[in-house]
């Protein structure tokens, strides 16, 4: 697991840094667990541009995540392999479970083939294995969260990210996530032991525009280079910003603007906001 900077023969792989993909163990995915999804181009069920510059990219297949694994409680799985998924930026590991079921699950970092795992509230704690937050102590690395009992993981998923029990109170715990938000989980929700597999994936640098538009991302037009009638930063006599905070062509704010909502019924789980970073790290 890890990254390689590429022997620069052409120009597009002068700064180019790409995933080794040393820790992958199966190449083809499981066929029963894979769907394929339609595309929108960005558009919504008018046909209207929601989300700009998308489109094209590489074919891919959805693979099917276990995100819950409740109705496998106390049940074994063996590891069968850690394979690649285009739709997420972590591993995924191939578990196949006592009675011959085969799913997936997000693969923790330092998971191997051949790895028992099991969840439920008498697991032991063991990189794979998901508890309840109840019976998961203080200090230990966890990801894969249900913020809902029973709804499935829903936060701490992507690559490298792991989140922290702090203390427990009531029926409640203190949960430090990778933003540096603290926030109160049921102790009833479930979470998986362990951080997140391929934590260099922020290392790596696409290197050429063409890379981009293999993942399905169109070229980026500048908001202040538009008319008036395409964006809100559109016009002008000039190359002169207005008076007025950088925004999406929706009118979002953009450039660490607040736009969530203070009346959202989940901000009084928030005990600490998130830490707001600072420019250039």
């Amino acid at each position: 697991m890890g990254v390689r900077k590429l022997n620069p023969v052409t120009p597009g792989q002068r700064q180019q840094v790409v995933d080794d993909f040393s820790d992958i163990t199966k190449e083809e995915p499981e066929k029963s667990l894979t769907i394929t999804l339609k595309r929108t181009g960005g558009r919504n069920n008018q046909g209207r541009i929601t989300a700009p510059h998308r489109g094209g990219g590489a074919k891919r297949k959805y693979r099917i995540i276990d995100f819950k694994r409740h109705d496998k409680i106390g049940m074994k799985a063996k590891v069968l392999s850690i394979e690649y998924d285009p739709y997420r930026s972590a591993r995924i590991a191939l578990l196949e479970y006592e009675d011959g079921e085969r799913r997936y699950i997000i693969a923790p970092l330092g998971l191997q083939v051949g790895d028992e795992v099991v969840a439920g509230p008498d697991a032991p704690i063991r990189v794979g294995n998901a508890l309840p937050l109840a019976n998961i102590p203080e200090g230990i690395k966890i990801h894969n969260i249900e913020l809902q009992p029973g709804k499935g993981g829903q936060i701490v998923r992507a690559a490298g990210s792991s989140a922290t029990i702090l203390a427990k109170e009531g029926d409640y715990a203190f949960v430090k996530l990778p933003s540096g938000e603290i926030r109160k989980i049921h102790l009833s929700c479930y979470a998986t032991i362990g951080q997140v597999s391929n934590p260099d994936h922020d290392s790596i640098v696409l290197g050429k525009a063409g890379k981009m538009r293999w993942l399905g991302r169109r070229p980026h037009t500048r908001g202040v280079a538009m008319n008036p009638v395409d964006h809100p930063l559109g016009g002008g006599e000039g190359r002169g910003k207005g008076n007025r905070p950088p925004v999406s062509r929706t009118g979002v704010l953009a450039k660490g603007g607040k736009t969530r909502n203070p009346r959202k019924p989940s901000t009084k789980f928030i005990v600490q906001p998130r830490t707001k970073k600072k420019r250039g790290r």
